[in-house]
């Protein structure tokens, strides 16, 4: 990665402010039991630790919470159960995005009626190649179906996983139709230019999904990103976003040093399963390296080789 950015650059664009308070969300893991259930205590206790660890909320069921291995219905029970546990809805993005209108409308109305922020939604992605009119049919018919005043919508863009993303022209397109709605995007692409990209489209909060790029992007007005490392570094991720926004820049790059290598070195296995295997053997509780089908877990030897190389950055 190689980006040149110095200190007194001016933002590109002013985004908008987000869902939430500038600062970290988790698209926090999802904990299952033997059965493969979810372990709906055990994701209640993780999620009010991500709060109380440095992340303004929470990303429930997007890509490192397994999403698309989780049924519409237990979704809605598990999100029901964290509200019912006391978690502010007002701090909740769920992932809703699925591979038909009628599922993600019905899954975006039912977070909407729990009182979630917003929905961060994926394009419809099963088939591939499909024209933006396409993609911007989708989104508007989601909208309209949906049919309600309080709808936020963060698109969610990651084609290194689902291949279909959002083109930048879409982007704006979709901004410009629906300036109530489409209020933000994570950008999962793994490419600085296309988030820098993003920053040109008129109030749109742009999230980039590493903390590898937070600093350049909340130069450029970003509230911050959605980090999937945040189940396992939360406190570091945010100290880094607090001393920016506290205008302590060179605080903020020296604590961005050993945050971008710990994600580097993750990054290196499989990192769901990997974050999983650090999180059963951190907490003694063995439950935690499970994952669903057709996940497999990291085995227990590769999760001790990575604590071990990962001691030195926390």
């Amino acid at each position: 990665m190689s980006i040149t950015i110095t200190a007194d650059d001016p933002k590109v664009a002013e985004s908008g402010t987000g869902l939430m308070p500038t600062g970290l969300i988790a698209p926090n893991l999802t904990p299952f039991n033997a059965d493969f259930s979810i372990d709906t205590a055990r994701y209640i206790e993780h999620a009010q630790f991500l709060l109380a660890a440095g992340c303004v909320g929470l990303a429930p069921f997007g890509t490192t919470g397994e999403a698309l291995s989780v049924g519409i219905d237990e979704r809605i029970a598990t999100l029901q159960a964290v509200v019912d546990a006391g978690v502010d809805p007002a701090r909740l993005m769920p992932g809703t995005g699925l591979t038909n209108l009628a599922d993600t409308a019905r899954l975006t109305t039912a977070c909407m009626d729990l009182g979630c922020a917003g929905v961060m939604v994926l394009p419809p992605f099963y088939f591939k190649n499909v024209p933006d009119e396409g993609l911007y049919a989708y989104i508007a018919g989601l909208i309209k179906t949906v049919d309600r005043n309080d709808l936020k919508i963060c698109l969610y863009h990651i084609p290194p996983v689902a291949v279909v993303g959002f083109p930048l022209a879409l982007v704006a397109r979709l901004r410009s139709a629906f300036p109530e709605q489409i209020v933000a995007i994570k950008d999962s692409s793994g490419d600085w230019s296309n988030v820098e990209a993003l920053f040109g489209v008129d109030g749109l909060a742009v999230y980039p999904g590493t903390e590898l790029f937070v600093i350049e992007a909340m130069k450029r007005g970003a509230p911050g990103c959605i980090s999937a490392l945040a189940n396992i570094n939360s406190r570091a991720i945010a100290d880094v976003i607090e001393a920016f926004a506290a205008g302590r820049l060179d605080e903020a790059e020296t604590l961005q040093t050993p945050v971008a290598e710990l994600r580097q070195l993750v990054q290196q296995y499989a990192p769901i399963n990997a974050q999983k295997r650090l999180l059963a053997l951190e907490t003694g509780d063995a439950s935690w390296a499970i994952v669903r089908p057709p996940l497999v877990p990291l085995p227990e030897a590769r999760g001790r080789e990575l604590l071990e190389r990962l001691a030195p950055l926390r």
